[in-house]
């Protein structure tokens, strides 16, 4: 073979061997970008923390409907029992029975009692808090069950839900602030992953795969029959003119 037919082969050998890699580079490249996409568009991950506090969010909510209703009920408005029923159940099986019982009870307070400091001086008020709850939401339950509420005496129902908001502004503040902190710090970042799962796996066992967002949902619903679904109504006047 000579010279110049040597090299036009080996220079076809090498534009192909290009095109293959340049073919690879393209393949390897496209599934990098598209495993970034799925990335980028995936849901972000709720770690155990921003979990209880947006379930408290949601228990606040409830603790709303109380406030509102004990006030109309202080000015003698006639409220239909049954959005409150479904309150008092909603915040039995979300907050009491779930929250409460399958995750502070068992995960948070054991482990803030043992680290000590301030957070585990709290536990025991806070799980008789959650006695005291759990006393009251009965209370509701039975003065709701009828066609009107049946209590016996309006203005000592409304005082009990005054009562359960007021405790629970004050704990919820607490566990947001020191307690729940106080137990991230007693975690490493496996251990905290770890929870991340245990805690989505509680839900979904207790719930089925939307447990806080059906909460949502009929939290919505109850505000909208109650007439409070519009935050516009709930701000603030101006203040008195100098």
């Amino acid at each position: 073979m000579n010279s110049t037919r040597r090299q036009w082969l080996l220079g076809l050998s090498s534009l192909g061997a290009g095109a293959i890699l340049i073919g690879c580079n393209k393949g390897v490249t496209s599934e990098a970008n598209e495993a970034k996409e799925a990335n980028e568009n995936a849901e972000p991950e709720v770690t155990a923390t921003e979990d209880l506090m947006r379930e408290h969010g949601v228990l606040r909510r409830a603790l709303l409907v109380y406030q509102e209703t004990a006030a109309k009920l202080q000015g003698d408005a006639a409220i239909p029992p049954e959005p409150l029923q479904k309150t008092a159940k909603l915040f039995r099986d979300f907050g009491e029975e779930y929250h409460e019982k399958k995750l502070e009870e068992v995960y948070i307070f054991p482990a803030v009692r043992k680290a000590s400091g301030a957070a585990g001086s709290y536990a025991d008020i806070l799980i008789a808090q959650h006695q005291r709850g759990r006393e009251i939401t009965d209370f509701i339950l039975a003065a709701t069950a009828g066609p009107k509420i049946s209590s016996g005496n309006v203005k000592s129902f409304a005082n009990a839900l005054e009562s359960l908001v007021r405790m629970y502004e004050h704990h919820a503040v607490i566990e947001d602030t020191i307690v729940f902190p106080a137990w991230k710090q007693t975690l490493n970042s496996k251990q905290l992953d770890e929870m991340n799962e245990k805690f989505e796996e509680i839900e979904h066992e207790q719930f089925g795969e939307d447990g806080f967002e059906h909460a949502l949902q009929q939290m919505a619903a109850i505000e909208q029959s109650l007439g409070l679904s519009d935050l516009a109504q709930f701000t603030a006047p101006p203040p008195p003119a100098k």
